[in-house]
């Protein structure tokens, strides 16, 4: 009789064990709560002059890695590099979200602009930069990457079949966090190099705001 009580107790123990050590896998594994789901969105510190106007919150980030494409065009009498798109794949928690790139704008009679695609409804927003909503103040922006930005956004389109998403409710986009991006300084120097082009890796991360209310 014993023998038995210790038996059931020894039981008992193994299976708390069981329980507690699968608890902790999880905890580990982060199934029972995603550190991005514990986190609350938060704006990132930004110049005065790429801040959201009030009345907006934001509800998703995505991290961009990718290039910015510049070909060699002759400008006012000399050759530059134009950014002729970027073409990027935002992340959130390493899966892909959403496309980067430029296109035309069905809002604005086809005007291309920089435009923000959903991966899984397919839905699409168009936005641009106003006069003064861009900074390279160093003490935010890293030496030899492009500007952070405030973009306004001038379209949007559900997806197929008329699917919608969050996407498609916003309002302002902040380009913030940028690495790398900058055109080259060789190989657009000359009438000869016009017609060339330049795929600069780049990283940032995209804000993205909707109406608060």
């Amino acid at each position: 009789m014993k023998f038995h009580n210790v038996d059931k107790k020894l039981n008992k123990y193994r299976r708390m064990s069981l329980k507690y050590s699968a608890v902790l896998g999880a905890l580990l594994s982060g199934a029972v709560m995603p550190l991005s789901y514990a986190q609350e969105l938060k704006p990132s510190a930004t110049p005065a002059n790429i801040q959201v106007p009030a009345g907006n919150k934001l509800f998703q980030v995505g991290h961009a890695v990718g290039t910015q494409d510049y070909i060699c065009l002759p400008v006012a009498g000399s050759v530059k590099f134009i950014l002729f798109t970027p073409q990027a794949t935002l992340l959130k928690d390493n899966k892909q979200t959403m496309t980067h790139y430029y296109s035309p704008n069905p809002v604005e009679s086809g005007l291309v602009r920089a435009s923000w695609q959903s991966s899984k409804t397919g839905s699409i927003i168009w936005g641009k930069v106003a006069d003064g909503n861009a900074s390279s103040d160093d003490a935010y922006v890293a030496h030899g990457a492009i500007p952070w930005l405030l973009v306004t956004v001038v379209g949007a389109q559900h997806g197929a079949n008329g699917s919608s998403d969050k996407l498609d409710k916003t309002t302002y986009i902040q380009r913030v966090k940028t690495t790398g991006g900058v055109a080259p300084v060789s190989g657009c120097v000359s009438s000869t190099d016009v017609g060339n082009k330049a795929f600069v890796p780049y990283t940032a991360d995209y804000l993205f705001y909707k109406k608060a209310n």
